[in-house]
């Protein structure tokens, strides 16, 4: 095919009537949604796996708490990573004009992404007398991310998303 051709298939692709920019929060928000939901994926299944087994230590009475971050954990990453494949539509189908919400909104669910399963994660790791470990402080940051980037996200698509 020629990029001569009108009819030609580059030209009616999405990712050629993008800007670069789009394309660029198109591709990472892609790859980063569809590899963190393989690795979230996984992470059920290895706590299936526990539960499957009755290990001790995710089981026991007094495990409760790890067994509900590790949960939470599973859910949030999960859902976050649906979230990525869907701001990476997004992202592709808003104009050039796009651009300056999106270089916020970005990093900050990004930032999500890490912080609010990570935090659960890790506050199931280490459990203190049925309390979450530390790395329960980092959840209300990735919430506080997570805010910022839906708003923003919500309120450039409001304002460049009506095309005609």
């Amino acid at each position: 095919m020629s990029d001569s051709n009108p009819g030609s298939d580059q030209e009616s692709t999405p990712a050629a009537a993008a800007s670069a920019g789009d394309f660029d929060y198109f591709v990472r928000h892609m790859k980063f949604g569809w590899w963190s939901l393989f690795l979230f994926m996984a992470l059920g299944f290895f706590l299936e796996y526990l539960h499957g087994f009755k290990v001790g230590w995710y089981l026991n009475v007094g495990n409760e708490m790890r067994r509900l971050m590790f949960q939470l954990a599973h859910a949030h990453g999960t859902l976050f990573s649906v979230l990525h494949i869907v701001f990476a539509l997004t992202a592709r189908a808003m104009p050039a004009s796009a651009d300056s919400w999106l270089k916020l909104a970005s990093p900050l669910l990004m930032a999500t992404s890490i912080l609010m399963p990570g935090g659960f994660f890790l506050g199931g790791v280490w459990i203190y007398d049925g309390d979450p470990g530390l790395g329960i402080f980092l959840v209300p940051i990735g919430a506080l991310t997570m805010f910022i980037a839906v708003f923003v996200t919500a309120r450039g698509v409001g304002r460049d998303g009506g095309r005609g």
